[in-house]
């Protein structure tokens, strides 16, 4: 029995050695290109500290990042977090789709499902939300959300309920 458990742990450090040396694209790196998010300091310090590993080219890879297999996840989770919502490439969409991002960021920290647990623990415990941050960004994405286009639109549409004036 003692051989058998011996020759599974050397089997199992050959393996953890081995998947060492299987690459993994872009992990500590960031690409270039920034966009500064035009947000009071309180709500950029919240993005910044909850959101900005994931959703920005401002990634900070620890050392763990570096380590597979947690060098895969961590690299599968910042490039579907910047595919899905990018703060760092802002300035290359148009106002209609951050003003879509705005309203679907908070739809996601209302849910609780960012940021997402898997994140939070154990390494990231600053990053969980307070209900003080939740109430920041809810007014920060809230009072920014909503298509400049509407706003004409439920003008005119408010307009139209109102009877006319009688004339004589």
């Amino acid at each position: 029995m003692r051989r058998i458990l011996r020759f599974v742990f050397l089997g199992l450090l050959l393996v953890g050695i081995g998947i060492q040396f299987v690459p993994v694209q872009d992990i500590g790196s960031n690409p270039p290109h920034r966009f500064v998010v035009d947000a009071p300091p309180q709500v950029a310090a919240i993005l910044r500290r909850s959101c900005f590993d994931c959703h920005s080219n401002e990634t900070r890879w620890p050392l763990y990042s570096r380590i597979a297999p947690g060098s895969w996840l961590m690299a599968k989770d910042v490039h579907n977090g910047r595919n899905h919502l990018n703060f760092s490439e802002w300035g290359d969409v148009d106002e209609d789709e951050r003003q879509d991002d705005l309203e679907s960021c908070w739809d996601q920290v209302e849910s609780g499902e960012m940021p997402p647990k898997k994140y939070l623990y154990p390494f990231h415990m600053s990053a969980k939300l307070s209900d003080g941050d939740k109430a920041v960004l809810k007014e920060f994405f809230l009072r920014n959300a909503g298509k400049p286009g509407e706003k004409a639109d439920q003008a005119k549409a408010q307009a139209s309920d109102k009877p006319a004036a009688a004339t004589p």
